[in-house]
């Protein structure tokens, strides 16, 4: 396709002074823009000659292009420069990762900037479930043996171990810290101990149960209701077992098991044992993303490590106005720490399994260039030491395949977030030890902040499709469950390193959003639990993907008790009682109400909740309080943090009802990056979301109260807050609700008390950097340009030039959408021609330099 040539752009007609004037301008404000001496800056000025400013920048370009830019497209010969001028010696030459070559512009080649290494390609390649169903499958397996003699195309079998790796008796790695690496049988022991316990525990307080109902579970109303309490109540053992063997192991202060003690933090990392830290990204808080990532990168320089370690920026942003802030920014940290050559960025234009396929896309382009791979969210900031100490655990037990850090929830200020905060950082220890007891080197990893194997990862740990139809199947969207269960499968151990600090995120600012990364969350679930009856699967990753499902699955269950409770009161109270419930009934079964017995088994309920959470605080008020504002402050937070609690469990078992049922039926998903900024919710977003609720908590007391006053007690906790559900979602998500209980030190953290120097950091970083420039920015400034030119590659001339011609005649950024903005910002050429144009006039170059980046959203699909 011929480019575009601009009128007047290779002749010298006459023109006025004014016009001269003019040309002289522009240019003065072009030098300005870029960063030269003052010797420099007169030399060009001396040698300008055009009278005309889209001639006169002609010869600006050609100048800096040392006379070799092409007439056509001269701004497109000056990039080198450009580059070269605002990054000196940081932009290296072509030997050297992070270079510019300047290629033939009239041959369609490029100049382009390398912002990642070489390509070293390899293989990851999923393999086929296969059929999921184990009865569909035994009857396959049954007319293959009847039909053996047909020949049949052999299928890609996945490897159960690595090949080069020394195996056990059971064919599994000896990987434990335990210098006879008893883990295994010691783990089996103990999750037979925990079925054992939950068992009895639940057969107990269902026979409780039975006790309280009128017929004392005979009638078929009850059996249905029975059969509800028994799972509900299996689940909350389940945590308060978890919990309660965490607090004995924190209390005692020793674990043999605990991986994190088993290294030696002085051990040098062998310079084979490079380590890639990747950040996939999409359509986030540049400027947020950016100041974590520099405080990350600041911490693992000052260990003397940073040799070891590179840094990817995987971006799979869709917005024009967020790439060009990427670019903007990644160029302006790599300058701030000279990280040219170890921090890199890499734009996916095809963006295909979302995350997953994310760094899917690095392992296959560079993952054999390293033996770890440390994955961060965009939220995400880590000590050096926490780094390089993860690397070491992994020279240290080379039958690891994937080590989890707990992270710290630190950084946000609305009351929601600190109070969730708090929770996780006073009750979070005790669980997530207890799941460390009963799991050990078959742990949970939650998809960042944890170091992975890349060997194994590649080889075993590639995710295909869910078979099938409908909303359940197809790319699986919560990747880490699964990836977790393959490694494991693949006898790789996965361990969490529960007493491992240095590992910081953030919580959602309040709960609308939330709810929605819970949605997403619910979805990816009930996705994996297809996967419960996969091959070769191991059991206790069989019960992650049953735990996984039954914390979103809970809610519908108990809202189908609660109206079951409620329906069986009205049945009670509007009808004559039923004496004969079974066929051929002698005696008659007289309705009995045992009050005391509902009593004494909401109260055991009670314990099971809200005992680890009084453990919790007992072991801190134990080893000193001072840093969560003193015992008196700290109980005070866990008091008001259950009342919190309490309010908003009816609200998240509504929604999570709609999401299981979403789900099920296939309504939409919108995959939309969290908020990383104090956001705030409205009273009109409020009601919208949450009218509904207060209607239904407000008739419900009502109904309730009608058909007997004295049960309305009984379900105040639910209607009660269902019906300030909307108030209570407005004032937590307040900021300066949150910093007056700040103020007052309650629901106080250490890192808010002494933040340590990567949290202090990355809020430094942020509050020092401007907002960076968008898609307008690519266009009119030179350095933004020029680095976008550099990173481009046309994928779609003919939509380039589209857009192109959308610019020439709004003369500015004005309903360019983001197709034309990607468009654009994906050829060089026609960038840089954009560039010269609205340099061309003031008014043209006003009308840019005005606009201003607009919010983007990922959306799945």
């Amino acid at each position: 396709m011929e480019l575009h040539t601009f009128t007047g752009m290779n002749a010298q007609p006459a023109s006025s002074e004014k016009v001269v004037q003019q040309a002289r301008l522009m240019c003065r404000r072009y030098l300005d823009r870029l960063p030269l001496a003052q010797a420099q800056r007169a030399e060009f000025e001396a040698r300008l000659h055009g009278a005309e400013p889209e001639q006169a920048l002609a010869d600006l370009h050609n100048l800096l292009a040392g006379g070799d830019a092409t007439p056509s497209n001269p701004a497109y010969g000056s990039i080198m420069k450009r580059l070269q001028l605002a990054y000196g010696r940081r932009a290296p030459d072509r030997r050297e990762p992070g270079n510019v070559r300047h290629l033939d512009i009239e041959r369609r080649k490029q100049a382009r900037m390398q912002f990642t290494p070489p390509i070293n390609r390899s293989s990851m390649v999923p393999v086929p479930w296969g059929t999921l169903n184990p009865l569909q499958r035994w009857m396959e397996q049954r007319r293959r043996s009847k039909t053996d003699w047909v020949p049949r195309k052999p299928q890609p079998q996945r490897q159960a171990w690595p090949a080069d790796a020394p195996v056990t008796a059971d064919r599994e790695r000896d990987d434990a810290p335990h210098p006879r690496g008893q883990w295994r049988l010691i783990g089996t022991i103990r999750r037979f101990m925990l079925l054992a316990l939950m068992l009895a525990q639940t057969v107990v307080a269902t026979w409780f149960m039975s006790q309280v109902l009128p017929y004392q579970g005979k009638a078929f109303s009850e059996m249905a209701l029975l059969a509800l309490f028994a799972l509900l109540f299996c689940w909350v053992s389940a945590g308060f077992w978890t919990a309660l063997a965490g607090f004995l192991v924190l209390a005692r202060g020793k674990d043999r098991f605990a991986i994190a003690s088993h290294v030696d933090p002085a051990a040098a990392i062998p310079p084979e044992a490079r380590t890639a830290i990747v950040m996939p990204i999409c359509n986030e808080d540049v400027a947020r993303v950016m100041a974590g990532l520099r405080a990350t990168y600041e911490s693992l320089a000052r260990t003397g490590d940073l040799k070891r370690f590179d840094f990817f920026l995987l971006s799979d942003s869709s917005g024009g106005d967020v790439r060009a802030a990427e670019l903007s920014a990644w160029a302006e940290l790599c300058k701030a720490v000279d990280g040219f050559g170890r921090i890199f960025y890499r734009h996916r234009k095809r963006r295909v399994k979302r995350k997953s396929g994310n760094i899917d896309d690095f392992c296959r382009r560079w993952g054999s260039d390293y033996r770890y791979m440390i994955v961060l969210d965009a939220d995400s900031v880590m000590s050096g030491d926490c780094l390089t100490r993860l690397v070491r655990l992994m020279e240290a037990h080379p039958g690891a395949g994937i080590i989890q850090t707990l992270p710290v929830a630190a950084g946000r200020d609305t009351l929601y977030a600190r109070i969730q905060q708090f929770a996780s950082r006073v009750y979070g220890p005790l669980f997530t030890a207890g799941l460390h007891y009963w799991q050990l080197g078959e742990s949970h990893y939650w998809g960042h902040n944890a170091i992975l194997r890349l060997e194994p990862l590649m080889r075993h740990c590639a995710l295909s499709p869910l078979p099938g139809r409908g909303s359940l199947a197809g790319e699986i969207l919560s990747h880490d469950f699964v990836e977790a269960a393959l490694m494991r499968r693949a006898g790789w151990g996965v361990w969490i390193a529960y007493d491992l600090p240095g590992s910081y995120e953030e919580m959602p600012p309040n709960l609308l959003d939330e709810l929605k990364r819970d949605r997403r969350w619910c979805h990816g679930n009930l996705m994996n639990f297809r996967l419960l009856t996969a091959r070769g699967m191991h059991p206790v990753h069989r019960a992650v993907f049953i735990t996984g499902v039954m914390a979103y699955l809970s809610a519908p269950l108990w809202a189908l008790f609660l109206a079951l409770s409620t329906g069986m009161l009205a049945l009670h109270t509007l009808t004559v009682p039923e004496y004969f419930v079974e066929p051929r009934q002698l005696f008659p079964i007289w309705p009995q109400w045992h009050p005391e017995k509902a009593l004494a088994l909401f109260s055991a309920t009670a314990t099971l909740l809200f005992l680890p959470k009084l453990l919790s605080v007992l072991l801190i008020c134990a080893r000193g309080a001072r840093e969560f504002g003193g015992a008196l402050r700290l109980c005070a937070g866990m008091l008001l943090e259950m009342l919190f609690s309490m309010l908003l469990a009816p609200v998240r078992m509504l929604f999570h009802t709609r999401f299981v049922i979403g789900a099920f039926l296939g309504w939409a998903l919108h995959w939309k990056s969290p908020p990383r900024a104090d956001s705030e919710t409205g009273w009109r977003e409020a009601l919208e979301k949450h009218g509904w609720m207060m209607l239904l908590g407000l008739a419900w007391g009502a109904g309730v109260y009608w058909l007997n006053p004295s049960f309305v007690w009984w379900l105040l906790p639910i209607a009660g807050g269902l019906f300030l559900s909307a108030p209570v979602s407005v004032l937590s998500s307040r900021v300066s609700l949150g910093r007056w209980f700040r103020r007052g030190r309650l629901f106080t953290i250490p890192e808010e008390l002494t933040p340590p120097p990567e949290l202090q950091a990355s809020a430094a970083h942020h509050a020092q950097t401007p907002e960076p420039p968008g898609f307008s920015g690519a266009v009119a400034d030179p350095v933004l340009n020029a680095l976008a030119c550099a990173a481009g590659h046309a994928a779609d001339p003919a939509r380039a030039q589209r857009g192109f011609a959308r610019a020439l005649a709004l003369g500015g950024p004005d309903e360019l959408d983001d197709q034309h903005k990607n468009a654009l910002l994906d050829d060089p050429v026609t960038l840089s021609q954009l560039h010269l144009h609205a340099w061309a006039t003031p008014q043209t170059l006003a009308r840019w330099e005005a606009d201003k980046p607009g919010p983007a959203s990922c959306q799945a699909g």
